[in-house]
């Protein structure tokens, strides 16, 4: 499975964030704009780090926030929120935080596939900081090697 498409709607440049539950919550946000998830899967992302702690924090400034489908999950998604200052996730290697990175996926094959191809991104060490300088949706596109879309379908 590839990377979700990154429609404009899902991505936020910049947005002030106070601590991580509302640097988490922006992310929510953005999938809940995009249509890919309901409201209620931003509360779940902050639920499951409250439950297992700041394990998100995949990389240094890179957090990935995702929870399991409770039925609230419309389609696959991602979004990315860029954060105006960095804010700490009480990670003890990769704080403070800088891009948070929102999956919403409905079943856990793709949410494997997902994971796998966006592993490959950010081999590259300067993906965190080229996502976090982006001026615009087509920039962190690239830097994702991800479409606005899904193609459509050949008949």
């Amino acid at each position: 499975m590839p990377i979700p498409p990154l429609p404009d709607a899902a991505v936020e440049l910049r947005a002030p964030a106070a601590d991580w539950r509302e640097a988490v919550r922006l992310a929510g946000a953005a999938l809940t704009r995009s249509g890919a998830a309901a409201p209620s899967y931003a509360d779940s992302m902050v639920a499951l780090v409250e439950r297992h702690g700041p394990y998100i924090v995949i990389a240094p400034g890179l957090a990935l926030a995702h929870a399991r489908s409770d039925g609230d999950v419309h389609a696959d998604g991602l979004a990315v929120v860029t954060l105006a200052e960095p804010v700490a996730f009480g990670h003890p290697h990769n704080d403070p935080v800088r891009v948070v990175l929102g999956l919403a996926l409905g079943s856990v094959a793709r949410q494997i596939g997902a994971l796998s191809a966006l592993a490959n991104v950010f081999n590259d060490s300067d993906a965190v900081a080229r996502i976090a300088a982006a001026d615009s949706a087509e920039e962190v596109r690239s830097v994702l090697g991800v479409a606005a879309s899904e193609p459509a379908a050949s008949s």
